[in-house]
């Protein structure tokens, strides 16, 4: 929807107060709200279709399905869905108001990201799918959009709009879903997506943070599609001399080819990640960039294979000697940042 088209600011949507726009995606607009009932902030995801469109069923379908796959997890790195309902003709999910940073921007200020800070956060997001795919849910659309740091250091994983739940599958999945640079090949060749997928995307999303450019790349969709089943990337140390060669297995594996050929699951990823983690002494820990607010004298870090759990929301992320300025920069999440994970840029309606 273009700004010329753009409906007036709603003061309510159901019982929450509506206090600013967060911003617009392809299908709706996202709010801060409260809840006056419970008294907190949430942020409210809506669908913005015009009157009468043939499609607006099928939105609606979507949406509420995105409720009941987030609405089904309770995951530390999994934003967390509150509620759902209509309000007159507009469709609303609540969840969790998140302050901090899309990965999509911290990898367009940082190309790449320190190698361990981006095992920490691709560890964190196996974790949450480990999770999902223990409770029959397949994300499908793992990307940088969809993963935000939040300014008290965790990484959480956003919008199941297109997850699948295996309860409501039916025996065959034909319809392509995902966003092409982050499918894999069995998306791409319109096969069902179980959850070797989302490991396969998530080996993707690693590649990019670790070397500065995704694996799959082209002029037009096709030559991305096309390049996701028949090529084989160059190892990541091949890349980036920073990454250590320990990692190269690592990604490959997450980016056969085979499904089968993958990681046995996401919990294993996470684990070979951290593994390979705690070898690595070549950065700091998102935790040991940790500084006091207000004196900026350095806080006692935890040893180092600590995660990002371990950063409190009192205390705010700077550079350090091994840090570049730029790379700190992204993770200066203040209090009064309004970013929210639906909050789409243009860019990434391209993906």
């Amino acid at each position: 929807m273009n700004k010329s088209t753009r409906l007036p600011q709603p003061r309510k949507l159901g019982r929450y107060e509506i206090v600013a726009e967060i911003g617009q995606g392809a299908m709706g607009t996202v709010y801060k709200a409260l809840d006056p009932l419970l008294e907190r902030t949430v942020a409210l995801k809506t669908i913005s279709v015009p009157a009468g469109d043939p499609k607006m069923n099928e939105y609606e379908a979507r949406f509420y399905q995105e409720a009941k796959a987030a609405g089904s997890l309770n995951h530390p790195h999994i934003v967390t869905v509150y509620d759902v309902g209509k309000s007159g003709n507009v469709p609303f999910l609540a969840m969790e108001y998140l302050e901090g940073r899309e990965l999509n921007d911290i990898m367009r200020a940082c190309r790449p990201l320190p190698p361990a800070h981006a095992v920490e956060i691709a560890a964190q997001v196996a974790d949450a799918l480990a999770y999902a795919h223990d409770r029959g849910v397949v994300h499908r659309d793992i990307k940088p959009a969809n993963i935000m740091v939040v300014r008290d250091g965790l990484v959480k994983i956003t919008d199941f709009g297109i997850a699948r739940m295996r309860s409501s599958e039916r025996a065959a999945d034909t319809h392509v879903a995902g966003s092409p640079r982050y499918m894999s090949p069995e998306q791409v060749l319109r096969k069902r997506a179980e959850q070797a997928s989302d490991i396969f995307s998530l080996g993707v999303v690693l590649y990019e943070m670790l070397t500065g450019a995704p694996p799959f790349s082209g002029a037009d969709l096709n030559t991305i599609m096309s390049q996701i089943v028949n090529r084989e990337p160059p190892p990541v140390s091949s890349v980036s001399g920073a990454v250590p060669a320990a990692l190269d297995s690592i990604v490959a594996k997450a980016l056969a080819k085979n499904p089968e050929a993958r990681h046995l699951n996401a919990r294993e990823l996470a684990a070979e990640l951290r593994a390979c983690r705690h070898a690595m002494h070549t950065a700091p820990t998102l935790a040991q960039l940790a500084l006091h607010e207000e004196s900026h004298e350095k806080v006692p870090v935890p040893d180092a294979d600590a995660t990002l759990t371990h950063v409190p929301t009192s205390r705010r992320m700077r550079a350090t000697d091994d840090v570049s300025d730029e790379y700190a920069a992204t993770l200066d999440l203040g209090k009064d940042d309004e970013r929210h994970p639906r909050a789409r840029r243009g860019d990434d309606k391209q993906r």
